[in-house]
């Protein structure tokens, strides 16, 4: 007899159905698990032999084989002890193999027989929906799982309350939906004294989703400026935040199965790798590009960090993916962050004070930001000097303004354009903002008036702007006009926007 019993295989955020057999026979005694697997799924025979010695079970003395198809997949991670040992238990007749049949399961196992939260289970619950399936998952991942709407999930704590389950003695109840709480202890802008048009230039990258470069001196407030953004960003919608939680599903990283609704903010180390920044790995596991999908992703020290690191961000920031190749199979994650980046302006870090700048300026400038290629600088919408405090601007009272009236302001921005690019009948697929928008779009929605055309081509001719940096020029100056209110896009957020677009000092 063959039993089956349905589970997955992760590729990115999307799954692959695997049909695990499992064939009870004749011969000598053995436990041969194959098609592709991992250390990890190798060593699930003795974690799914432990789990039957607790619950009183031993393995029948003969040749046990476990087929996991299609074959040619490489089968990664511990999931794969849930359906492995269902699988025995239906061809042992424990359990009824045609009601198995009809569920996708993943889950560790312990030793002891109770199952142990694994990674993936909300687009795992979200596959099983798919194909009319119910979900078997440790009851630590209950709460991802009934995020599918429709779908019959049992959460189960072990091994035996499943078997219970299946012959009527026990019924599991379903999970209960938790989502992650809007966070409203975050750090706020009225914190920040001094520093306008930092603030201002902060407030139009949250509006239009656009990358943004501080410039200036240590202490100068880059650091405390970027961790302040969080809090006048709306909270993830819920697409997003669907998408969001699927990829640090995926990882691993979701909080008691919650839904995440804040959006992610990542900051890396500057000795952070091109695997971890990027993704990849044994098993191609998201990065933190993609793990500040829809989010922020914040890189303090910008020329510290490794060149090939700083170059593989060119392509995500364009296409909003990132794409890992493996020699059997391509990986592909969303990766649609928003980058912050803060740097001094050379490698002392006082190039513009003649009292405190080292013996080599300009070159000591000059050879600290060649470290960042022109193509990646390009890619940056907002260019920022972040001067220094002075006594005077610390000694005032805190500003009247603080995140919570800059968050409204940024909120009405992004309602204007999201209700700007919404298509009808095609809402979950177009850009939601400015930075989004693609150069045949933005012509229609961005174009500016004579004036600001004529001083958009002037400037684009003596500043050297390529076609890239044109374009973004047009994104910021929209997001200028949408924060005013404004339909048409005028002279004035041209000239605002392309104050932004001057090169960095000492390049």
């Amino acid at each position: 007899m063959v039993a089956r019993v349905n589970t997955v295989a992760f590729q990115g955020i999307d799954v692959l159905h695997i049909d695990v057999q499992v064939q009870v026979s004749g011969g000598v005694v053995a436990f041969t698990v194959v098609g592709l697997p991992d250390k990890a799924v190798g060593e699930s025979r003795e974690r799914v032999r432990g789990a039957f010695q607790a619950l009183g079970l031993s393995l029948p003395p003969k040749r046990i084989t476990v087929n996991m198809a299609p074959a040619d997949v490489q089968k990664e991670g511990s999931h794969y002890d849930l359906p492995i040992a269902l699988g025995l238990l239906a061809a042992m007749g424990v359990l009824p193999a045609e009601e198995i049949a009809g569920y996708t399961a993943l889950g560790e196992l312990a030793l002891d027989g109770s199952l142990t939260a694994v990674a993936g289970v909300l687009p795992a619950a979200l596959g099983a929906h798919d194909k009319d399936r119910g979900l078997i998952c440790p009851a630590a991942c209950g709460s991802e799982a009934a995020w599918a709407n429709g779908l019959e999930v049992l959460a189960a704590p072990s091994l035996l309350a499943l078997i219970n389950h299946f012959k009527g003695t026990q019924v599991l109840a379903p999970p209960r939906r938790y989502v992650e709480e809007i966070s409203t202890s975050m750090p706020d802008l009225r914190d920040v004294k001094g520093q306008e048009t930092a603030k201002r230039a902060l407030e139009i990258a949250a509006s239009g989703n656009h990358n943004l470069l501080m410039v200036g001196p240590p202490g100068s407030g880059k650091s405390m400026l970027a961790a302040r953004l969080p809090g006048i960003l709306p909270p993830l919608e819920p697409k997003e935040a669907l998408e969001v939680s699927m990829i640090h599903s995926v990882a691993g990283h979701l909080q008691g199965g919650r839904i995440l609704r804040n959006r992610q903010f990542r900051e890396p180390h500057q000795g952070t790798s091109l695997p971890a920044l990027v993704g990849g790995g044994s098993r191609a596991k998201p990065g933190e590009i993609s793990l500040a999908h829809k989010g922020v992703l914040f890189l303090d020290e910008l020329p510290e960090f490794p060149r090939q690191v700083l170059e593989a961000l060119r392509q995500p920031l364009e296409t909003g993916r990132v794409t890992i190749a493996r020699a059997n199979h391509h990986v592909t994650y969303p990766a649609r962050f928003q980058l912050i980046a803060a740097m001094n302006p050379c490698r002392c870090g006082y190039l513009g004070d003649p009292a405190r700048a080292c013996s080599q300026v300009p070159k000591c400038g000059v050879q600290y930001q060649s470290r960042i290629s022109g193509p990646l600088f390009d890619r940056i919408d907002c260019h920022v000097d972040v001067p220094p405090v002075s006594a005077a601007d610390l000694s005032l009272p805190p500003p009247a303004e603080g995140s919570a009236e800059v968050a409204a302001r940024v909120a009405a921005a992004r309602a204007i354009q999201a209700d700007r690019f919404r298509v009808p009948g095609e809402e979950d697929t177009g850009p939601r903002t400015n930075a989004e928008a693609d150069g045949e779009l933005l012509e229609k929605v961005a174009s500016p008036d004579q004036p600001g055309r004529a001083l958009l081509t002037e400037a684009a001719e003596r500043m050297r702007l390529s076609a890239r940096g044109y374009h973004r020029v047009l994104r910021v100056a929209r997001t200028l006009a949408d924060m005013e209110g404004s339909t048409p896009v005028r002279r004035l957020h041209v000239a605002e926007a392309l104050s932004y677009r001057r090169i960095v000092p000492g390049r």
